[in-house]
């Protein structure tokens, strides 16, 4: 009897934290990253007529602000945990470097996890705290967008409404298919903590559409800053979708926005690519340092 050739093993499907472990680590996505950020200002900005640096700086304060102080505090604010708010401040700004660095931000959330862990927290209670602190963001975001659509056009709002019925489809079925991907366990923080939170958020998404408006000043073109808002909260809809940072659906959606309010496809480009790169230089400097330190407290500890 002739011996029965042996099938293929099928390589087993990695779960969806692996999954997200790897694509933190992805060199491909960290290049193509970088490479978006830099290379599109280098090729917009030289072709527009008139470009200034300064709105750019005046609007990177507040969103330093928004990002660095109001992020942390709201995450802050959600964690059942004895770690002081300096403690989320150098922590967030340490998980918004590798955020970058990864596609789709996911690294900031599995280096917050590790921070909270590392710390002491159990680990169940650590994913209740970063997923609290992402859902309070997106009812704040989906609040914000909401009163951001009443400035907007009706052609351009109504592909935002249908961009954003697809997102909850998604959600929908990725619970019904795959709820192992979906925190198991209710993350609703209690009153007072939600409406502390969602104001934090409200003042984040304030501070990107200040950064926003330096960045089409630098170019040379100004809008109503509520038409700016509501050109803001239309792209966020493509959020759902992973991208490198410089490179994602959302800022190509922005684009998109920014061109149907009248904004010369040049200019928009180049604003909105120098909103993504200037984003690097907080995290550089606050972020790298914060990090370099918390690497020395480690290895201190285990001397």
């Amino acid at each position: 009897m002739p011996p029965v050739p042996l099938r293929p093993r099928r390589r087993p499907r990695l779960p969806a934290r692996d999954s997200l472990r790897r694509a933190a680590h992805s060199r491909t996505a960290l290049v193509l990253g970088v490479v978006a950020a830099v290379t599109v200002p280098l090729l917009t900005l030289p072709s527009l007529p008139r470009v200034a640096l300064w709105p750019v700086l005046v609007g990177l304060v507040p969103w330093v602000v928004g990002k660095y102080v109001l992020c942390p505090l709201r995450w802050h604010a959600l964690t059942d945990a004895r770690l002081g708010r300096w403690w989320h401040l150098r922590a967030y700004a340490e998980s918004e470097l590798v955020g970058l660095l990864t596609p789709g931000h996911v690294g900031a959330d599995l280096w917050r996890l590790k921070r909270l862990t590392g710390s002491g927290l159990d680990r169940s209670a650590a994913v209740v705290s970063v997923t609290a602190d992402r859902m309070v963001g997106a009812l704040g975001l989906a609040l914000f967008v909401g009163f951001a659509g009443t400035t907007l056009p009706l052609d351009l709002l109504i592909p935002a409404a249908g961009l954003g019925a697809a997102a909850l489809l998604g959600l929908l079925v990725v619970r019904r298919l795959r709820p192992d991907w979906l925190p198991g366990r209710p993350a609703l923080p209690a009153p007072r903590r939600l409406v502390q939170g969602l104001a934090l958020s409200a003042g984040y998404q304030l501070s990107i559409a200040a950064l926003l408006l330096g960045t089409l000043a630098a170019t040379g073109h100004v809008l109503d800053p509520l038409t700016v808002l509501g050109a803001f909260g239309a792209s966020q809809v493509a959020g759902a979708l992973p991208g490198p940072h410089g490179a994602s659906p959302r800022d190509a959606a922005l684009v998109v926005a920014l061109v149907a309010l009248g904004i010369p496809l040049l200019a928009a480009a180049a604003a909105v690519a120098m909103k993504a790169a200037v984003a690097w230089l907080p995290a550089l400097l606050l972020g790298g340092s914060s990090l370099f330190r918390t690497r020395r407290e480690h290895r201190a500890a285990l001397a």
